[in-house]
Protein backbone atom coordinates (compact mmCIF):
# COMPACT_ATOMS: atom_id res chain seq x y z
CA UNK A 1 0.00 0.00 0.00
CA UNK A 2 3.03 2.08 0.18
CA UNK A 3 2.83 5.77 -2.16
CA UNK A 4 -1.29 5.76 -1.90
CA UNK A 5 -2.25 8.35 0.80
CA UNK A 6 -5.18 6.62 3.05
CA UNK A 7 -7.70 9.12 1.96
CA UNK A 8 -7.22 7.88 -2.00
CA UNK A 9 -7.59 4.29 -0.62
CA UNK A 10 -10.74 5.14 1.49
CA UNK A 11 -12.29 6.87 -1.95
CA UNK A 12 -11.64 3.90 -3.83
CA UNK A 13 -13.24 1.45 -1.26
CA UNK A 14 -15.94 3.93 -1.94
CA UNK A 15 -16.44 3.54 -5.51
CA UNK A 16 -17.26 -0.29 -5.05
CA UNK A 17 -20.32 1.19 -3.73
CA UNK A 18 -20.88 3.58 -6.21
CA UNK A 19 -20.02 0.68 -9.15
CA UNK A 20 -21.98 -1.70 -7.58
CA UNK A 21 -25.39 -0.16 -6.49
CA UNK A 22 -27.29 -0.42 -10.01
CA UNK A 23 -27.51 -3.70 -9.33
CA UNK A 24 -29.97 -2.96 -6.63
CA UNK A 25 -31.21 -0.09 -7.77
CA UNK A 26 -31.54 -1.21 -11.22
CA UNK A 27 -32.29 -4.41 -11.43
CA UNK A 28 -33.33 -5.91 -8.23
CA UNK A 29 -35.63 -3.30 -7.42
CA UNK A 30 -36.87 -0.41 -9.57
CA UNK A 31 -36.08 -1.25 -13.70
CA UNK A 32 -35.76 -4.93 -14.12
CA UNK A 33 -38.01 -6.61 -11.68
CA UNK A 34 -41.01 -4.07 -12.77
CA UNK A 35 -40.45 -5.02 -16.61
CA UNK A 36 -40.20 -8.71 -15.57
CA UNK A 37 -43.96 -8.26 -14.13
CA UNK A 38 -44.98 -6.50 -17.57
CA UNK A 39 -43.61 -9.56 -19.56
CA UNK A 40 -45.45 -12.29 -17.31
CA UNK A 41 -48.66 -10.34 -16.98
CA UNK A 42 -49.93 -11.64 -13.53
CA UNK A 43 -48.73 -9.82 -10.77
CA UNK A 44 -48.51 -12.92 -7.97
CA UNK A 45 -46.81 -15.15 -10.30
CA UNK A 46 -44.21 -12.82 -11.52
CA UNK A 47 -43.47 -12.28 -7.64
CA UNK A 48 -43.61 -15.58 -7.08
CA UNK A 49 -41.60 -16.70 -9.40
CA UNK A 50 -39.08 -13.65 -8.83
CA UNK A 51 -39.06 -14.94 -5.71
CA UNK A 52 -37.62 -18.60 -6.35
CA UNK A 53 -35.09 -17.23 -8.78
CA UNK A 54 -33.75 -15.28 -5.89
CA UNK A 55 -34.25 -17.43 -3.31
CA UNK A 56 -32.04 -20.03 -5.47
CA UNK A 57 -28.88 -17.69 -5.73
CA UNK A 58 -29.29 -17.00 -2.36
CA UNK A 59 -28.79 -20.47 -0.77
CA UNK A 60 -25.28 -20.69 -3.39
CA UNK A 61 -23.86 -17.82 -1.79
CA UNK A 62 -24.66 -19.20 1.65
CA UNK A 63 -23.28 -22.34 1.09
CA UNK A 64 -19.92 -20.84 -0.26
CA UNK A 65 -19.18 -17.49 1.62
CA UNK A 66 -18.00 -18.22 4.63
CA UNK A 67 -15.53 -20.92 2.36
CA UNK A 68 -14.10 -18.54 0.23
CA UNK A 69 -13.91 -16.21 2.97
CA UNK A 70 -11.20 -18.11 5.42
CA UNK A 71 -9.32 -18.70 1.79
CA UNK A 72 -9.05 -15.34 1.34
CA UNK A 73 -7.84 -14.92 4.78
CA UNK A 74 -5.36 -17.97 4.27
CA UNK A 75 -3.91 -16.18 0.98
CA UNK A 76 -3.87 -12.58 1.98
CA UNK A 77 -5.00 -11.59 -1.45
CA UNK A 78 -8.70 -10.64 -1.48
CA UNK A 79 -8.04 -8.50 -4.76
CA UNK A 80 -7.61 -11.40 -7.21
CA UNK A 81 -10.94 -12.92 -5.80
CA UNK A 82 -12.60 -9.34 -6.62
CA UNK A 83 -11.95 -9.45 -10.06
CA UNK A 84 -12.90 -13.13 -10.37
CA UNK A 85 -16.57 -12.22 -9.02
CA UNK A 86 -16.62 -8.61 -10.95
CA UNK A 87 -16.49 -10.69 -13.97
CA UNK A 88 -19.46 -12.96 -12.67
CA UNK A 89 -21.05 -9.27 -11.95
CA UNK A 90 -20.49 -8.47 -15.56
CA UNK A 91 -21.58 -11.21 -17.64
CA UNK A 92 -24.77 -11.77 -15.90
CA UNK A 93 -25.80 -8.52 -15.88
CA UNK A 94 -25.38 -8.00 -19.40
CA UNK A 95 -26.93 -11.28 -20.44
CA UNK A 96 -30.45 -9.83 -18.87
CA UNK A 97 -30.77 -7.94 -22.36
CA UNK A 98 -32.01 -11.34 -24.05
CA UNK A 99 -35.07 -10.97 -21.67
CA UNK A 100 -37.31 -9.74 -24.74
CA UNK A 101 -41.08 -9.27 -24.96
CA UNK A 102 -42.74 -12.28 -27.59
CA UNK A 103 -39.55 -14.80 -26.82
CA UNK A 104 -38.98 -14.47 -22.70
CA UNK A 105 -37.15 -17.17 -21.31
CA UNK A 106 -38.00 -17.08 -17.80
CA UNK A 107 -35.34 -19.26 -16.75
CA UNK A 108 -32.73 -18.29 -18.65
CA UNK A 109 -33.50 -15.12 -17.32
CA UNK A 110 -33.57 -15.68 -13.97
CA UNK A 111 -30.32 -17.96 -14.47
CA UNK A 112 -28.73 -14.86 -15.71
CA UNK A 113 -29.87 -12.51 -13.05
CA UNK A 114 -28.16 -15.34 -10.66
CA UNK A 115 -24.90 -15.18 -11.52
CA UNK A 116 -24.66 -11.40 -11.87
CA UNK A 117 -26.06 -11.20 -8.38
CA UNK A 118 -23.59 -14.29 -7.42
CA UNK A 119 -20.61 -11.79 -7.97
CA UNK A 120 -22.13 -9.12 -6.72
CA UNK A 121 -22.32 -10.93 -3.19
CA UNK A 122 -19.42 -12.49 -3.23
CA UNK A 123 -17.23 -8.90 -4.54
CA UNK A 124 -19.41 -7.35 -1.37
CA UNK A 125 -18.16 -9.95 1.34
CA UNK A 126 -14.29 -9.24 0.12
CA UNK A 127 -14.71 -5.08 0.02
CA UNK A 128 -16.54 -5.05 3.28
CA UNK A 129 -13.46 -7.19 4.99
CA UNK A 130 -11.47 -3.98 4.06
CA UNK A 131 -13.20 -1.64 6.25
CA UNK A 132 -10.80 -1.97 9.10
CA UNK A 133 -8.12 -1.13 7.30
CA UNK A 134 -8.98 2.09 6.78
CA UNK A 135 -9.56 3.78 9.46
CA UNK A 136 -9.74 3.52 13.52
CA UNK A 137 -12.43 1.99 15.39
CA UNK A 138 -13.70 4.74 15.90
CA UNK A 139 -13.96 6.43 12.50
CA UNK A 140 -15.35 3.54 10.43
CA UNK A 141 -18.75 4.23 11.32
CA UNK A 142 -18.39 7.19 9.78
CA UNK A 143 -16.27 6.02 6.90
CA UNK A 144 -18.75 3.15 6.34
CA UNK A 145 -21.84 5.68 6.17
CA UNK A 146 -20.10 8.12 3.81
CA UNK A 147 -19.12 4.77 1.06
CA UNK A 148 -22.80 4.14 1.81
CA UNK A 149 -24.32 7.53 1.04
CA UNK A 150 -21.64 7.47 -1.91
CA UNK A 151 -23.21 4.42 -3.30
CA UNK A 152 -26.58 5.46 -3.44
CA UNK A 153 -25.83 8.89 -5.07
CA UNK A 154 -24.05 6.68 -7.96
CA UNK A 155 -27.61 4.75 -7.78
CA UNK A 156 -29.82 7.64 -7.94
CA UNK A 157 -27.67 9.08 -10.74
CA UNK A 158 -27.62 5.87 -12.99
CA UNK A 159 -31.52 5.83 -12.46
CA UNK A 160 -31.83 9.20 -13.92
CA UNK A 161 -29.78 8.43 -16.40
CA UNK A 162 -31.82 4.99 -17.39
CA UNK A 163 -35.51 6.78 -16.86
CA UNK A 164 -34.38 9.53 -18.87
CA UNK A 165 -32.89 8.30 -21.73
CA UNK A 166 -33.36 4.65 -21.99
CA UNK A 167 -36.43 2.83 -20.46
CA UNK A 168 -39.66 3.91 -22.25
CA UNK A 169 -43.18 3.29 -21.19
CA UNK A 170 -45.30 0.45 -21.94
CA UNK A 171 -47.66 2.37 -23.75
CA UNK A 172 -45.81 5.54 -25.13
CA UNK A 173 -42.67 4.28 -26.45
CA UNK A 174 -40.97 7.42 -24.59
CA UNK A 175 -39.21 8.17 -21.83
CA UNK A 176 -39.42 10.05 -18.86
CA UNK A 177 -38.24 13.22 -20.63
CA UNK A 178 -40.37 12.41 -23.70
CA UNK A 179 -37.87 10.97 -25.48
CA UNK A 180 -37.25 7.82 -27.75
CA UNK A 181 -34.82 6.04 -26.49
CA UNK A 182 -31.03 6.65 -26.92
CA UNK A 183 -28.49 5.22 -29.20
CA UNK A 184 -31.31 4.25 -31.49
CA UNK A 185 -33.17 1.52 -29.90
CA UNK A 186 -36.72 -0.03 -30.47
CA UNK A 187 -39.43 0.68 -28.54
CA UNK A 188 -40.97 -2.16 -29.71
CA UNK A 189 -38.71 -4.31 -28.82
CA UNK A 190 -38.44 -2.94 -25.10
CA UNK A 191 -35.06 -2.36 -26.05
CA UNK A 192 -34.45 0.86 -24.08
CA UNK A 193 -36.09 -0.72 -20.75
CA UNK A 194 -33.71 -4.05 -21.81
CA UNK A 195 -30.90 -2.24 -21.62
CA UNK A 196 -31.17 -1.61 -18.12
CA UNK A 197 -28.72 -5.11 -17.87
CA UNK A 198 -25.54 -3.63 -20.36
CA UNK A 199 -25.71 -0.23 -18.42
CA UNK A 200 -25.48 -1.91 -15.42
CA UNK A 201 -22.71 -3.80 -16.81
CA UNK A 202 -20.61 -1.08 -18.03
CA UNK A 203 -21.59 1.15 -15.39
CA UNK A 204 -19.54 -1.19 -13.24
CA UNK A 205 -16.67 -2.02 -15.36
CA UNK A 206 -15.94 1.76 -15.55
CA UNK A 207 -16.28 2.73 -12.19
CA UNK A 208 -14.44 -0.19 -10.26
CA UNK A 209 -11.70 1.70 -12.45
CA UNK A 210 -10.55 3.61 -9.13
CA UNK A 211 -10.89 0.64 -6.55
CA UNK A 212 -8.25 -1.59 -8.45
CA UNK A 213 -6.28 1.89 -8.93
CA UNK A 214 -6.19 2.80 -5.33
CA UNK A 215 -7.32 -0.10 -2.93
CA UNK A 216 -4.13 -2.55 -2.25
CA UNK A 217 -4.48 -5.46 0.24
CA UNK A 218 -1.55 -6.08 2.97
CA UNK A 219 1.23 -8.09 1.90
CA UNK A 220 0.44 -11.64 2.75
CA UNK A 221 2.56 -13.47 4.71
CA UNK A 222 5.18 -16.05 3.02
CA UNK A 223 4.22 -19.19 2.35
CA UNK A 224 0.09 -18.62 3.19
CA UNK A 225 -2.24 -20.51 1.03
CA UNK A 226 -5.64 -20.69 1.08
CA UNK A 227 -6.33 -24.49 0.19
CA UNK A 228 -9.92 -25.61 0.16
CA UNK A 229 -9.13 -28.04 2.90
CA UNK A 230 -7.81 -25.50 5.40
CA UNK A 231 -10.34 -23.21 4.66
CA UNK A 232 -13.05 -25.92 5.60
CA UNK A 233 -11.63 -26.97 8.66
CA UNK A 234 -11.13 -23.17 9.40
CA UNK A 235 -14.96 -22.48 8.71
CA UNK A 236 -15.61 -25.72 11.03
CA UNK A 237 -13.30 -24.51 13.70
CA UNK A 238 -15.18 -21.31 13.96
CA UNK A 239 -18.91 -22.40 13.63
CA UNK A 240 -17.71 -24.78 16.47
CA UNK A 241 -17.09 -21.92 18.68
CA UNK A 242 -19.41 -19.82 18.03
CA UNK A 243 -21.34 -20.48 21.01
CA UNK A 244 -18.57 -19.75 22.89
CA UNK A 245 -18.86 -16.41 21.24
CA UNK A 246 -22.38 -15.49 22.29
CA UNK A 247 -22.50 -11.55 21.21
CA UNK A 248 -21.07 -12.87 17.71
CA UNK A 249 -23.51 -15.68 17.79
CA UNK A 250 -26.43 -13.36 18.58
CA UNK A 251 -25.43 -10.68 16.01
CA UNK A 252 -25.07 -12.85 13.51
CA UNK A 253 -28.80 -14.22 14.06
CA UNK A 254 -30.40 -11.20 14.27
CA UNK A 255 -28.81 -9.33 11.26
CA UNK A 256 -29.81 -13.21 9.55
CA UNK A 257 -33.23 -12.30 10.11
CA UNK A 258 -33.58 -8.42 9.82
CA UNK A 259 -31.36 -7.85 7.08
CA UNK A 260 -33.45 -11.25 5.01
CA UNK A 261 -36.32 -9.06 5.67
CA UNK A 262 -35.06 -5.82 4.25
CA UNK A 263 -33.62 -7.55 1.18
CA UNK A 264 -37.02 -9.08 0.75
CA UNK A 265 -38.71 -4.96 0.68
CA UNK A 266 -35.78 -4.30 -1.84
CA UNK A 267 -36.76 -7.55 -4.11
CA UNK A 268 -40.04 -7.17 -4.21
CA UNK A 269 -40.82 -3.48 -3.56
CA UNK A 270 -40.84 -2.93 -7.66
CA UNK A 271 -42.94 -6.16 -8.43
CA UNK A 272 -45.39 -5.06 -5.72
CA UNK A 273 -46.36 -1.40 -6.81
CA UNK A 274 -46.57 -2.42 -10.10
CA UNK A 275 -49.14 -5.07 -9.21
CA UNK A 276 -51.25 -3.98 -6.49
CA UNK A 277 -50.91 0.03 -7.65
CA UNK A 278 -50.58 -1.30 -11.20
CA UNK A 279 -47.01 1.18 -11.73
CA UNK A 280 -45.56 1.40 -14.84
CA UNK A 281 -41.32 0.61 -15.58
CA UNK A 282 -41.32 4.90 -15.12
CA UNK A 283 -43.78 5.18 -12.16
CA UNK A 284 -41.32 2.67 -10.45
CA UNK A 285 -38.45 4.78 -10.79
CA UNK A 286 -39.80 7.96 -9.68
CA UNK A 287 -40.43 5.93 -6.25
CA UNK A 288 -37.13 4.90 -6.68
CA UNK A 289 -35.58 8.26 -6.94
CA UNK A 290 -37.70 9.35 -3.66
CA UNK A 291 -36.40 6.06 -1.78
CA UNK A 292 -32.35 6.71 -3.39
CA UNK A 293 -32.56 11.13 -2.37
CA UNK A 294 -33.75 9.45 1.58
CA UNK A 295 -31.31 6.92 1.70
CA UNK A 296 -28.11 8.84 0.63
CA UNK A 297 -28.75 11.88 3.13
CA UNK A 298 -29.81 9.24 5.46
CA UNK A 299 -26.77 6.83 5.30
CA UNK A 300 -24.47 10.25 5.75
CA UNK A 301 -26.61 11.30 9.05
CA UNK A 302 -26.42 7.52 10.25
CA UNK A 303 -22.94 7.33 10.31
CA UNK A 304 -22.16 10.35 12.27
CA UNK A 305 -24.98 8.68 14.44
CA UNK A 306 -23.34 5.56 14.38
CA UNK A 307 -19.85 7.03 15.22
CA UNK A 308 -21.18 9.01 18.33
CA UNK A 309 -23.39 6.51 19.63
CA UNK A 310 -22.03 3.00 18.48
CA UNK A 311 -23.98 0.77 15.81
CA UNK A 312 -26.05 -0.93 18.06
CA UNK A 313 -28.46 2.06 18.91
CA UNK A 314 -28.68 2.91 15.53
CA UNK A 315 -29.70 -0.66 14.27
CA UNK A 316 -32.30 -0.91 16.58
CA UNK A 317 -34.10 2.37 15.69
CA UNK A 318 -33.88 1.49 11.91
CA UNK A 319 -35.40 -1.96 12.74
CA UNK A 320 -38.89 -0.35 14.60
CA UNK A 321 -38.86 2.14 11.53
CA UNK A 322 -38.62 -1.18 8.57
CA UNK A 323 -41.59 -3.15 10.58
CA UNK A 324 -43.86 -0.55 10.81
CA UNK A 325 -43.60 -0.48 7.06
CA UNK A 326 -43.71 -3.93 6.53
CA UNK A 327 -47.15 -3.76 8.26
CA UNK A 328 -48.28 -0.55 7.09
CA UNK A 329 -47.80 -2.27 3.17
CA UNK A 330 -49.98 -4.95 3.84
CA UNK A 331 -53.00 -2.19 4.03
CA UNK A 332 -51.75 -0.25 0.91
CA UNK A 333 -54.14 -0.70 -2.24
CA UNK A 334 -55.90 0.83 -4.82
CA UNK A 335 -59.49 1.19 -2.91
CA UNK A 336 -57.63 1.08 0.88
CA UNK A 337 -55.71 2.49 2.95
CA UNK A 338 -54.38 1.38 6.24
CA UNK A 339 -57.91 0.60 6.96
CA UNK A 340 -59.69 3.57 5.16
CA UNK A 341 -61.56 3.17 1.85
CA UNK A 342 -60.70 5.78 -0.67
CA UNK A 343 -62.38 6.09 -3.80
CA UNK A 344 -61.57 4.29 -6.77
CA UNK A 345 -58.39 5.55 -9.06
CA UNK A 346 -57.47 7.80 -5.34
CA UNK A 347 -53.92 9.08 -5.18
CA UNK A 348 -53.32 8.65 -1.72
CA UNK A 349 -52.27 4.95 -1.76
CA UNK A 350 -49.69 6.01 -4.75
CA UNK A 351 -48.78 9.36 -2.13
CA UNK A 352 -48.44 6.47 0.54
CA UNK A 353 -46.41 4.12 -0.94
CA UNK A 354 -44.14 6.90 -1.99
CA UNK A 355 -43.67 7.77 1.53
CA UNK A 356 -43.43 4.28 2.74
CA UNK A 357 -40.09 4.03 0.03
CA UNK A 358 -38.51 7.03 1.69
CA UNK A 359 -38.34 5.36 4.33
CA UNK A 360 -37.29 2.26 3.46
CA UNK A 361 -34.53 4.32 2.00
CA UNK A 362 -33.43 6.22 4.79
CA UNK A 363 -33.96 3.59 7.26
CA UNK A 364 -32.24 1.20 4.62
CA UNK A 365 -29.05 2.66 3.97
CA UNK A 366 -29.01 3.70 7.44
CA UNK A 367 -29.03 -0.04 9.02
CA UNK A 368 -26.84 -1.47 6.40
CA UNK A 369 -24.03 0.53 6.82
CA UNK A 370 -24.72 0.33 10.93
CA UNK A 371 -24.34 -3.73 10.44
CA UNK A 372 -21.27 -3.59 8.65
CA UNK A 373 -19.13 -1.66 11.23
CA UNK A 374 -20.73 -3.31 13.56
CA UNK A 375 -19.46 -6.61 12.22
CA UNK A 376 -15.96 -5.60 12.66
CA UNK A 377 -16.80 -4.77 16.31
CA UNK A 378 -17.58 -8.50 16.45
CA UNK A 379 -15.14 -10.19 13.93
CA UNK A 380 -11.60 -11.75 14.99
CA UNK A 381 -9.12 -9.35 13.11
CA UNK A 382 -6.89 -11.69 12.28
CA UNK A 383 -9.70 -13.47 10.43
CA UNK A 384 -11.50 -10.46 8.85
CA UNK A 385 -12.23 -11.48 5.61
CA UNK A 386 -14.16 -14.92 7.11
CA UNK A 387 -16.24 -13.56 9.49
CA UNK A 388 -17.74 -11.23 6.62
CA UNK A 389 -17.98 -14.59 4.75
CA UNK A 390 -19.65 -16.04 8.11
CA UNK A 391 -21.40 -12.30 7.73
CA UNK A 392 -22.53 -13.38 4.06
CA UNK A 393 -24.13 -16.76 5.58
CA UNK A 394 -25.77 -14.98 8.09
CA UNK A 395 -27.76 -12.77 5.47
CA UNK A 396 -28.03 -15.76 2.77
CA UNK A 397 -28.26 -19.01 5.14
CA UNK A 398 -32.07 -17.37 5.85
CA UNK A 399 -32.24 -15.42 2.40
CA UNK A 400 -34.32 -17.50 0.72
CA UNK A 401 -36.86 -17.69 3.62
CA UNK A 402 -38.14 -14.33 2.85
CA UNK A 403 -38.46 -15.04 -1.18
CA UNK A 404 -39.93 -18.12 -0.73
CA UNK A 405 -42.20 -17.29 1.82
CA UNK A 406 -43.71 -14.72 -0.12
CA UNK A 407 -43.17 -16.14 -2.97
CA UNK A 408 -45.15 -19.68 -0.88
CA UNK A 409 -47.89 -17.32 0.71
CA UNK A 410 -48.43 -14.99 -2.48
CA UNK A 411 -49.12 -18.23 -4.65
CA UNK A 412 -51.17 -19.76 -1.92
CA UNK A 413 -53.04 -16.63 -1.01
CA UNK A 414 -53.80 -15.52 -4.72
CA UNK A 415 -52.68 -11.57 -2.83
CA UNK A 416 -49.78 -9.39 -3.30
CA UNK A 417 -50.36 -7.70 -0.30
CA UNK A 418 -51.03 -11.03 1.85
CA UNK A 419 -47.61 -12.23 0.15
CA UNK A 420 -45.28 -9.91 1.49
CA UNK A 421 -46.97 -10.09 5.95
CA UNK A 422 -43.38 -12.87 6.42
CA UNK A 423 -41.01 -9.86 6.32
CA UNK A 424 -43.07 -8.29 9.63
CA UNK A 425 -42.60 -11.74 11.70
CA UNK A 426 -38.89 -11.85 10.15
CA UNK A 427 -37.86 -7.87 11.58
CA UNK A 428 -39.43 -8.67 14.81
CA UNK A 429 -37.00 -12.23 15.07
CA UNK A 430 -34.31 -9.89 14.12
CA UNK A 431 -35.03 -7.42 16.93
CA UNK A 432 -35.57 -9.91 19.77
CA UNK A 433 -32.09 -11.53 18.95
CA UNK A 434 -30.43 -7.97 18.95
CA UNK A 435 -31.10 -7.64 22.92
CA UNK A 436 -27.71 -10.19 23.58
CA UNK A 437 -25.43 -8.41 21.24
CA UNK A 438 -23.00 -5.99 22.98
CA UNK A 439 -21.95 -2.87 21.39
CA UNK A 440 -18.33 -3.76 21.52
CA UNK A 441 -18.22 -7.86 21.03
CA UNK A 442 -17.51 -10.40 23.25
CA UNK A 443 -14.42 -8.77 24.17
CA UNK A 444 -16.63 -6.28 26.27
CA UNK A 445 -17.21 -6.68 29.99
Amino acid sequence: MAGISTKRRIWGWFFFDWASQPYNTLLITFIFAPYVKELIGDGSRAQSAWGFGIGAAGIVIAILAPVLGAMADLSGNRLRWIWGFSALYVVGAAGLWQAAPGDFNLILTLLFFAVGMIGMEFATIFTNSMLPDLGSREEIGRISGNGWAFGYVGGLLSLVIMLGFFAESATTGKTFFGLDPALGLNPELREGTRFVGPLTAIWYAVFMIPFFLWVRDPVPAAGRRGSVGQALRDVGQTLRTLPARPSLFAYLASSMFYRDALNGMYVFGGIYAAGVLDWTVVDTGIFGILAIISGALFAWIGGRADQRFGPKPVITACILLLGAVAVGIVFVGPTRVLGLSVPAGSALPDIVFYVFGAVIGAAGGVIQSASRTMMVRQADPERMTESFGLYALAGKATSFIAPLAIGTVTLISGSQQTGVSPLIVLFLLGLILLRWVKSEGDAAP
